[in-house]
């Protein structure tokens, strides 16, 4: 199946996605979209929000750590910092020593797990079997390693690929490789995958970038035969800028990991494998362990912003069915379903006129993207729906009340039809309202 990718909108990229483009939003949004927001009930000295806005340690919080690579003069190389954060990460997600090795991306853990895990691809099984509905990286990641990603529908429940359907997959006898997705840090069942790959013989590399906190509160466990790559992105919920682990407890397999993150050495200057390098500076691992000093700081900030939307939408009369926040998803999201593509596409333009980016964090489908236009596809009708119709609202760890008042002013206009103006004078969840035990206190 053929698809065409989007036209360009000359719309401003940043390492975050898409910038501000809220003059071009203005343009195409009309001035009746929502009464009275171009009227200047919506002050035009308000900050644009973003999408996502990253909050990392500050200066001083680095300090000590930095310090301590003034005394080791070790930068880079597995160094005492890498080598403390990944004992860190090990207790926090409750597994043994030598079971996590740090990278400096998830893209790169990505890629290091399957050079480890599936190796290179191999000619008669080209195909990497990738969800349509996530972000490039994970098809990125497998094209790397030399495979053909080979796009597949999700299941409408998980938003990922299901293990059942993929074992009567017409190609599976060409395929080399499958890389289920968490979708927006949502938890999937590591054992059935582990099934999956002992019944077919496929190697299976899970991409769980956004799933950190899915891995600590044990909503989702390891599997010693299944690498679980990680990112510490500035926009995920445990980030350091750039940075990323695979999770495994295999610690001949995780050798493997390491070696690959390392020019292929093992134990000698001599390449011995297929290889890049992926290795962790001091420096990042120095804002990782800072940023782990104050996460529960931090994710108590998240549940908070969580609750008040939660909150605010419910007072107003917002169908909450379509509020999909933690823990259904990573607490570094706030997602709204809306019941089409065109409503959501409505109610992005009228975010965007009161200067409020939302997002379609993954676009419109790997499908969509120019580099993979020609990429072979089942039909994709979940992925294209839900690809329309997931609009991501702003989220951050420093938002105020107010910039939540905001975005749900301008939602419940476009959802319930009341003035944008009646909701920014007082915020509704003003009012007690009782919070369902689903969103995190």
């Amino acid at each position: 199946m053929r698809h065409t990718a989007p036209a360009d909108e000359g719309e401003a990229f940043s390492d975050f996605g898409q910038l501000r483009s809220f003059e071009g939003a203005r343009t195409a949004a009309s001035a009746n979209l929502i009464p009275g927001l171009n009227r200047g009930l919506i002050p035009g000295a308000l900050r644009h929000l973003l999408a996502y806005e990253p909050v990392l340690p500050t200066t001083d919080a680095l300090a000590p750590y930095l310090r301590q690579i003034d005394r080791s003069r070790m930068y880079s190389n597995q160094g005492p910092l890498v080598k403390g954060l990944q004992h860190r990460l090990q207790t926090l997600l409750g597994i043994g020593e030598g079971t996590t090795v740090a990278t400096n991306s998830g893209t790169g853990a990505l890629v290091a797990a399957i050079l480890a895990h599936a190796g290179s691809a191999d000619p008669a099984r080209p195909y990497a079997i990738c969800p349509a509905h996530t972000f490039v990286a994970t098809a990125l990641a497998a094209a790397q390693c030399g495979y053909r990603p080979w796009l597949a529908d999700v299941c409408e429940d998980s938003w990922t690929l299901d293990p059942d359907r993929l074992a009567d997959h017409p190609m599976l006898h060409q395929v080399g490789l499958v890389v289920p997705v968490c979708a927006y840090g949502r938890p999937l069942d590591v054992a059935r995958w582990a099934r999956f790959q002992a019944a077919t013989g496929i190697p299976v590399v899970i991409d769980a970038a956004s799933a950190v906190e899915a891995l600590v509160d044990g909503t989702m466990t390891c599997h010693p035969q299944i690498p679980i790559a990680l990112s510490f992105h500035a926009t995920k919920v445990l980030g350091c800028g750039e940075g990323g682990c695979v999770v495994l407890p295999d610690p001949a397999l995780l050798a493997r990991v390491t070696q690959t993150t390392n020019f292929g050495f093992m134990g000698s200057r001599d390449c011995q494998s297929v290889s890049f390098n992926g290795k962790m500076s001091e420096y990042h691992a120095a804002v990782a362990l800072a940023e782990l000093d104050g996460w529960a700081a931090k994710r108590a900030d998240f549940a908070r912003i969580a609750r008040t939307y939660h909150s605010a939408l419910q007072q107003a009369g917002v169908a909450m069915d379509a509020l999909v926040l933690h823990p259904q998803i990573a607490s570094n999201y706030v997602l709204y379903r809306c019941a089409g593509g065109a409503m959501a596409e409505h109610l992005r333009l009228a975010l965007a006129d009161a200067a409020v980016e939302a997002r379609f964090w993954y676009g419109g489908g790997l499908h969509r993207h120019s580099y993979l236009i020609d990429a072979p596809c089942d039909d994709l009708p979940v992925s294209e729906r839900l690809s329309a119709t997931l609009l991501g609202l702003p989220m951050g760890a420093a938002m105020t009340a107010g910039d939540v008042a905001r975005v749900v002013a301008v939602l419940v206009a476009v959802l319930v039809g009341a003035p944008a103006s009646d909701h920014l004078a007082q915020p509704v969840w003003d009012r007690a309202a009782p919070i369902p035990a689903s969103v995190p206190a």
